[in-house]
Formats: structure tokens, sequence, C-alpha cells
């Protein structure tokens, strides 16, 4: 039976679709994303402020970025943040010849190159997506095709592994992963849900090598070992959209969940009334410092 944790409210955020926790290291903060808002966060638990900056256009996904900032994937692209401005600096559009599509999730690898997927934005989005690597020189290369949703992406310790979603599969999926290159190879199914609950969104690793899972749907967090397939403990979340998990804090012990609330009808939103909110949950185990864009 797996291990029941609980998750408690840390911001009512209310967030429209609220994705892409990941935590900062250096500076202490959690940064996160609302896609559809157009704003990457900046929570400071210490304080319980919360600071949005508006990027203009649907934001999928942030990490820090090694010589200062963060950097995101837009919409329009791959592009630098500078924190204290909002300043934003293209970098790449390697979909500019298809206007429908955005980027969704996306990390970087222990190399320090960042990964990211791309949707589309309307109902006839099957296969229509790409994952896509930027190198710290600036160039992009496109890595997999015919994605439908492109979602969580972590590695595994020994960087041997890239661990993928492509949310409608409801799979995991184990690339093997080449560090000195980036090159990916080989997909095969390591977690299978066909039967639900939900379907998988966001990803993250732990210290002991075990996949966590938020299923959008699915009103829970799952910690997986890719291994066996096994499931091994089970966070219920209070809200029906949990999108995706990152450990933070000073000892890298707290798990920070994001939430949606779009598509959700009022009825459901009057029985969780924090839909979109940033939760916090104490599993008992550590994670690791995030991967930064080297470039």
């Amino acid at each position: 039976m797996p291990k029941q944790i609980s998750a408690e409210l840390i911001l009512d955020a209310k967030a429209t679709l609220g994705e892409g926790p990941i935590w900062d290291v250096r500076r202490q903060v959690l940064y996160w994303v609302d896609i559809s808002a157009g704003k990457v966060h900046i929570f400071d638990p210490a304080t319980g402020h919360d600071r949005a900056i508006d990027v203009g256009q649907p934001v999928g996904t942030v990490v820090p970025r090694r010589s200062g900032g963060v950097m995101v994937a837009l919409r329009d692209g791959f592009a630098a943040l500078d924190l204290e401005t909002g300043a934003l600096t293209m970098i790449a559009d390697p979909e500019a010849h298809l206007p429908l599509n955005r980027f969704n999730d996306g990390k970087c690898d222990p190399a320090g190159r960042f990964w990211a997927g791309t949707m589309r934005q309307a109902e006839d989005r099957a296969g229509a997506g790409s994952l896509y690597r930027l190198d710290p020189d600036g160039s992009v290369h496109k890595m997999w095709d015919k994605i439908t949703v492109s979602n969580g992406i972590a590695w595994s310790l020994d960087a041997r592994t890239m661990y993928y979603i492509d949310t409608p599969t409801r799979m995991v999926v184990a690339f093997e992963y080449d560090l000195a290159t980036g090159a990916i190879a080989n997909p095969r199914p390591v977690i299978h849900t066909p039967d639900g609950p939900g379907f998988p969104d966001g990803m993250t690793i732990d210290a002991e090598g075990m996949l966590w899972v938020a299923y959008w749907d699915g009103w829970r967090v799952v910690r997986w070992d890719p291994a066996t397939g096994q499931a091994l403990a089970v966070i219920e979340m209070p809200v029906q959209r949990p999108t995706a998990a990152w450990f933070g804090g000073p000892n890298l012990d707290e798990l920070y969940i994001t939430s949606a609330r779009t598509g959700l009808s009022e009825e459901a939103l009057a029985q969780q009334p924090h839909a979109g909110g940033l939760f916090v949950a104490r599993p008992g185990v550590r994670g690791l410092p995030a991967f930064e864009f080297a470039g």
C-alpha cells in the first residue's frame, strides 16, 4: 500500500494554469509560471511574498540561469528573462512557422542544456508538438517529434536515463541519455497508467532516484519507482488539477506543487476553492538542486 502524504496550501494564487515550479538554491526562492496568464512568479516561502512578472505571452516553463536571471520557454520560443527589470531577450524560435504551437514544460539537463517541448493550442493537436534542446551556445536541436502535450522531464541520478511524459499517452518513458552529447535514444515505458487516475503532467526526481508525477484530473501526486513501476507514495490533493512538483526549502525536503483552475465549472470551483493554488508537502525525502542553464 503506498504511503499516504498530505499537502497544505501555502499560496492561494488562483492561477489559471499554474505550472513549472523550480527552486533556486542560490536565492532560496521558488519560480513558477501561470501559463495562460503569461506570468513568471517568484515565491519566497520565508516571507510568503509572491511577485509576478508579466512576459506578455503564454509561458510554459522557467529555469535558473547560471549567469544570472532565468530562462523561459514561451509561445514564441526560448528567451532570457531579467528578474530585476522584467526585460525579455529572445534567443530562438524553432517553431516560428507553427503559429498555433506554444512551448510547454521543460527543464535543464545535468550539462546545463535547456530542454522544452511544444504543443498545439487547438483541438486537433495530436502529434503536433516536438521536443527541443537549447544548448549553452544558443543552438537549438529538435530531439523528438509527433508529441501531443510535451510535459514532465527528469534525469536519473547516474545521468544515463532521461524520463519524459507526453501526457495523453499516460506513460512515463525512459530514454537512453548521453551526457556528453545530449543525445537520446531507445525510449521504453517505465510507468503506464492507462486506467488513470488522471493524466501524468509535471515530474521531478528525488535524491533516491524515485519519480514524483502530478496527475491532471487525478487529484494527486504519486511517487514511483521507475525500476519496478511500483507506486510508493501518494499525496492526495484538495484540487482536481495538480500540474507539477519540485523539491525546495533550505534542506530541499519540501515538495512544492502547482495547480490549475482552467476548464473547471463554477460548481467544481465551489467544491475546490483553492484550485490554482500553490501547495507544499513534506514527504520525508529530499530532492536535488535544479540544474541551471549554462549559457
